[in-house]
């Protein structure tokens, strides 16, 4: 059994090693304590996915991104084993460039590029397009010339001619239906403006959203009017790029393809389908300081603003992966502390820590709902399958396919009614919640409804509370840029798994001590007990030698006056029984 000197020894190298680690990256990196002291930086990356047929040279060209007001990219590095890579400029256009003699086999390419959000970058690279000459065939020329017409009337400038063609193809009709099935949407309204001597052009953007993986370009129309122009989204009419937590970023914006793939007979994926590009996004929080070092060193940046002792070097998927995992010491820190030092009783012990990640995915009300609906409805299922004596594998099965069913239920439902949160539900983790049922069913029947109920609400108490920490930017920005938490949280961890003293909800049962202490006073009647016991230890404090000179001729003079008392007593018990014989 180790001792308890080593046991503390280990557990302060692990609070210190950690502590020391955070502070070697806010000194010599830069990284700020909180979220509110940084920049955000964005890592997109870009996979290509292709099959080549044959053994044949193949050349890739891909599009680089564009430069646009708000962004500025301050890093660019791809990854492709065994190509050559060159950065080119073509007809006005940047492209990275792959190459390679013989190629066989799926292939995957990666590029990857740094956005630095900057309010005072203001360049762009859009340019206005020329207006194409070329006529429609019949009968899709006329069905747009009707849009065109249709939208002249109603509009007064470019853009607003641009919101009426978009408002006119949103409603039903056999001439919208005909040309939608000819032209893909962006490239419909772009070949509608230039029918009508408007300047306007497809361009691709990215929405930047934390975490998400494997994202599509998705389609934008840029409509001109002089040297000004707006974004407009072909589906809904809106303008202007989205900004805030899902920023747009321009990535294709001179009419050129995304991907070109030439050399080989043909380029498609395993699954036959056409070459295919997706996008993974990451945000990061970076010092302002290092904000200014990676502008100041575009040209030059080689990777090294990685920060060592951080996931930054990984790749984006895994750090997307790590930031979430990194996450969850939080949590069981928070279920520690309420289960040993609070005592609240929960179903399972890091039951809530799940659900509470699911509540990241879901949001905090619908997550609520949706578990305890789920919960709820497993219950009554599982008080069924009781009856049915079946053997414990068994039961579980049942109740994980019931809990698949409900999910999938709830998620039909939602969407059919348009309740798109509450196809969230699908973040729930089933084989936990199934145990779960399994385990309140059991309570249920051997201790009675109330603990069920007293072990749900710990359950969802723990669960909120976790859900709060690990929502939190200054949490998720500490976990993430600083590793050394993890070795505090340890060491917090096992320092609160060596207390053995009372929980906080176990204090209730001293309320009638300390109700008799206040009210009751002590022997002599002069003081109550609690202002007694202050003023001796006061006494102790000032003078401690005295104080245990006097309590001890006190308790010597306390002593002598009992036993005088008891030889006393025993004398007249004696003269009595004396007297009893005679």
């Amino acid at each position: 059994m180790v001792s308890r000197g080593v046991f503390y020894f280990v557990t302060a190298i692990l609070f210190v090693a950690g502590l020391l680690m955070m502070f070697y990256q806010h000194i010599n990196y830069e990284v700020p304590w909180l979220p509110g002291q940084a920049r955000d930086l964005w890592n997109v990356e870009a996979k290509i996915e292709f099959m080549p047929a044959g053994n044949s040279p193949v050349d890739v060209r891909f599009a680089l991104p564009a430069v646009q007001p708000g962004l500025v990219q301050v890093k660019q590095a791809t990854s492709s084993l065994g190509y050559g890579v060159d950065y080119v400029n073509r007809n006005g256009s940047n492209y990275v460039e792959w190459t390679k003699r013989q190629v066989s086999g799926p292939q995957v390419l990666y590029y990857r590029a740094d956005f630095l959000l900057d309010e005072n970058a203001t360049q762009s690279s859009m340019r206005v397009p020329a207006i194409s000459e070329t006529v429609e065939p019949e009968p899709y020329n006329t069905a747009i010339r009707e849009i065109a017409d249709l939208a002249q009337e109603r509009s007064a400038d470019p853009f607003s001619f641009a919101s009426q063609v978009i408002r006119e193809l949103q409603k039903p009709s056999e001439s919208h239906s005909l040309l939608l099935n000819h032209y893909s949407l962006s490239n419909l309204v772009v070949r509608i403006l230039q029918s009508a001597k408007i300047h306007a052009r497809e361009i691709g953007v990215v929405q930047l959203e934390n975490y998400r993986r494997h994202r599509p370009l998705q389609s934008r129309v840029a409509v001109f009017s002089g040297n000004k122009y707006q974004i407009f989204d072909p589906k809904t009419g809106i303008s202007g790029l989205k900004s805030g937590k899902s920023r747009e970023v321009i990535w294709t914006d001179n009419g050129n393809p995304l991907l070109n793939i030439t050399g080989a007979q043909a380029a498609r994926t395993k699954d036959g389908q056409s070459a295919r590009v997706s996008f993974t996004m990451m945000h990061h929080r970076i010092s302002s300081i290092r904000a200014g070092q990676l502008k100041a060193g575009i040209d030059r940046a080689s990777g090294s603003e990685f920060i060592p002792l951080s996931i930054g070097s990984l790749p984006i998927d895994e750090q997307a992966m790590f930031k979430m995992f990194l996450l969850l010491p939080v949590g069981i820190l928070i279920v520690v502390f309420l289960r040993i030092i609070v005592g609240v009783k929960t179903s399972g012990t890091f039951m809530p820590v799940l659900i509470a990640m699911a509540f990241l995915e879901t949001d905090l009300v619908v997550g609520l709902i949706g578990f305890i609906a789920i919960i709820g409805v497993g219950l009554v299922v599982r008080s069924w399958l009781s009856h049915l004596n079946l053997l414990l594998i068994a039961r579980i099965s049942a109740v994980i396919i019931v809990v698949i069913c409900i999910i999938g239920s709830v998620s039909v439902f939602s969407y059919k009614f348009g309740l798109t949160e509450g196809l969230k539900v699908t973040f729930f983790p089933m084989i936990i919640l199934s145990w779960t049922i399994e385990r309140m069913s059991i309570v249920w029947e051997e201790e009675g409804y109330h603990e069920v109920l007293k072990q749900g609400a710990g359950s969802i108490f723990v669960a909120v509370c976790g859900y709060l920490a690990m929502n939190s930017l200054t949490v998720q920005h500490l976990t993430s840029n600083f590793l050394g938490l993890q070795l505090v949280i340890l060491s917090l961890i096992l320092v609160m798994g060596n207390y053995t003293g009372f929980r906080l909800t176990e204090l209730k049962r001293f309320k009638p001590l300390t109700l008799q202490i206040r009210k009751f006073h002590n022997g002599d009647q002069q003081y109550e007990e609690h202002d007694e016991l202050k003023r001796e230890r006061q006494e102790l404090k000032r003078d401690p030698h005295n104080v245990y000179r006097k309590w001890k001729k006190e308790a010597q003079e306390q002593l002598r006056k009992l036993n005088e008392t008891d030889s006393h007593a025993q004398v007249k018990s004696d003269n009595q029984d004396n007297g009893g014989k005679r």
